[in-house]
């Protein structure tokens, strides 16, 4: 027996990103951010990294070609909601990854602009930022960036005291790049609350303070950011989707675990624990 279904597909959400053999960061978070968010996530592998909990050993950029090859085949099949964009690995492949979003004006784009690992490894040369900010920025409906990410994007204006600058004047400077918005976190400031602050054209749009937790985290930005362009993907508005975003981050960070001899990672399905199932 043959059964005809029209269930509606859960929203789409494309990604981005570097392959993380941990599943803490990378490609893995966005996947188990995105369907713990009620999306569908659809991936473009940009690079394979070796890394531990504790830090990235190598990364290994996929040719541009095939990540043209990865991206065309399944937006030729399915319509989406939103885009993320991760570790894009190389500056080929931050052009081709530009120029295919430039097809899709009208989709949301979520940019979590990672320059290193959380113990410092290069994850994107000068040369990178430069073109993603040339080519990505300027299409970015919002970026991510953590206070050390803002400053070394708006390194670029030149002055040696870039990385004294205020946050204020960092979204300044971003905004004018081209992001429509931009949502700053402050997990790495020296402040008693982690406070994340969404700036737009008119200024800040909401600051949200959350209890800063002890520890670090492995792929604490992956989750915001795609947690982000699920809210976007559901149809919420900008300032919701970033408090939405939010909530569900935090939520993984308190459920976090260390199954390593570094970094918690956060838990994306922590409604899934058994703190969470009603006994019988």
């Amino acid at each position: 027996m043959t059964t005809n279904r029209n269930d509606p597909s859960p929203p789409l959400v494309l990604v981005f990103a570097a392959s993380d053999p941990t599943g803490g960061a990378g490609i893995q978070a966005d996947i188990m951010t995105i369907s713990g968010m009620g999306c569908h996530p659809l991936t473009v592998i940009t690079a394979l990294t070796a890394q531990d909990t504790v830090g990235v050993e190598e990364i290994l950029p996929v040719d541009s070609d095939f990540v043209i090859e990865q991206a065309r085949t399944v937006l030729e099949d399915m319509p989406i909601q939103a885009f993320k964009l991760g570790v894009l690995g190389s500056i080929e492949n931050i052009e081709v990854i530009a120029e295919i979003i430039s097809d899709y004006p009208h989709i949301p784009v979520v940019v979590d602009p990672i320059v290193a690992s959380g113990r410092g490894d290069e994850l994107a040369s000068e040369a990178m930022l430069a073109t993603l900010r040339e080519f990505i920025l300027p299409q970015a409906t919002v970026i991510t960036p953590n206070t050390m990410e803002a400053r070394r994007l708006i390194s670029c204006y030149g002055g040696e005291d870039y990385d004294e600058r205020s946050m204020a004047d960092c979204a300044v400077q971003l905004l004018e790049m081209g992001s429509e918005y931009v949502l700053i976190t402050g997990s790495h400031a020296n402040t008693p609350q982690v406070v994340n602050t969404l700036y737009g054209r008119g200024g800040v749009l909401r600051a949200d303070p959350w209890e800063r937790l002890p520890g670090s985290y492995h792929g604490s930005g992956c989750t915001l950011a795609s947690a982000l362009a699920s809210a976007l993907a559901h149809g919420m508005d900008m300032s919701s989707a970033a408090f939405e975003a939010q909530g569900f981050t935090w939520q993984t960070l308190v459920a976090g675990f260390r199954p390593g001899m570094g970094q918690y990672i956060p838990d994306r399905f922590f409604w899934a624990g058994p703190a969470n199932q009603g006994g019988g």
